[in-house]
């Protein structure tokens, strides 16, 4: 890939992808390159149906189309993003059946806003989060990418679950949409059109705790899976891990509240995260245990932890 492709992959990331870029900071250069080129791809389909603008749904289906057709090598690739792309899938043998997944998981955005089940999230995360993984996973390279690979699609799920708990506001206000399954809310009192107006009740904050804590079991499918992983790239993954979920720290500090105040970390924040993750994985190089020690991820031994990410620590 050429310098001039990679720095306009660069650029995109950074400007649109802060937390997850300061982790790719951390990957090896073999890595750190293919990640900003595959995080920019991502973000230009993404894009086509997130920043519409108005754009009808034919003509947002139409551009995915178009750079489905650039992606897999059909059509000639019209900027260094896409040029970048192509010359990576062919260096990893990125599989044609994860870009269309993709690019499918894009065009269901155009026209579906709501999510019955947790099952039907799911199956749209295996197009979108669940194909990044396997992509991440393709370009690092491990020894066994058949056993590292089921738990980057449990971490990828994990990362977007964080983004959808995180945006509720967001994806309500500029796209009309809800990612939290209408099924949870229902169990706990919450109609959708509350959600819709932006009422924050009891009721949703009990909704809310309880995909908070469905995906910190996903992170630790995911992370149990990083020891798999080359060892140069195992502390940049974690470092994600434990960026994206210190957002349940900011979410559970304002009382689960998303829908008039959208949680964002201070980039004070984020360096005292990662200099904790850094710190105690010069000691352990266990990633389970360091995920356990700092992330904001509720533990399954309460004990364990402090009251810096909201749990209840016992007296005795």
């Amino acid at each position: 890939m050429q310098q001039e492709h990679i720095d306009a992959s660069k650029a995109i990331q950074r400007r649109t992808g802060k937390t997850f870029y300061l982790a790719t900071r951390f990957l090896p250069e073999r890595v750190r390159h293919a990640t900003h080129v595959l995080y920019a791809f991502f973000r230009i389909a993404d894009e086509v149906v997130d920043d519409a603008g108005g754009t009808p749904p034919e003509k947002q289906a139409a551009r995915l189309e178009s750079l489905r057709a650039q992606a897999l090598g059909e059509s000639e690739p019209e900027d260094d993003v896409l040029i970048a792309f192509t010359e990576l899938r062919e260096r990893y043998d990125i599989s044609d059946r994860e870009i269309t997944a993709f690019i499918d998981a894009m065009k269901t955005d155009i026209e579906r806003s709501r999510y019955e089940s947790y099952d039907e999230l799911e199956t749209y995360m295996r197009g979108s989060a669940a194909a990044v993984g396997v992509m991440m996973t393709a370009i690092m390279d491990p020894e066994d990418r058949q056993t590292a690979q089921p738990h980057a699609i449990k971490l990828g799920e994990a990362f977007q679950m964080t983004n959808f708990l995180r945006d509720v506001r967001e994806d309500v206000l500029e796209r009309d949409r809800i990612y939290v399954p209408l099924e949870t809310l229902e169990k706990h009192g919450v109609d959708q059109r509350d959600v819709e107006r932006l009422e924050f009740s009891e009721s949703f904050a009990a909704a809310m705790q309880s995909e908070l804590k469905r995906t910190e079991r996903l992170y630790r499918e995911g992370v149990s899976g990083i020891r798999y992983l080359p060892a140069d790239c195992q502390l940049p993954v974690l470092l994600a891990a434990v960026l994206y979920a210190e957002h349940h720290a900011v979410i559970r500090a304002q009382g689960y509240d998303v829908l008039n105040r959208e949680p964002s970390l201070s980039t004070a924040r984020k360096l005292r995260c990662l200099a904790k993750t850094r710190w105690h994985w010069h000691w352990n190089r266990d990633p389970e245990a360091v995920f356990e020690r700092v992330s904001a991820a509720l533990s399954t031994d309460a004990g364990r932890r402090g009251p810096e990410h909201g749990e209840q620590v016992p007296t005795r």
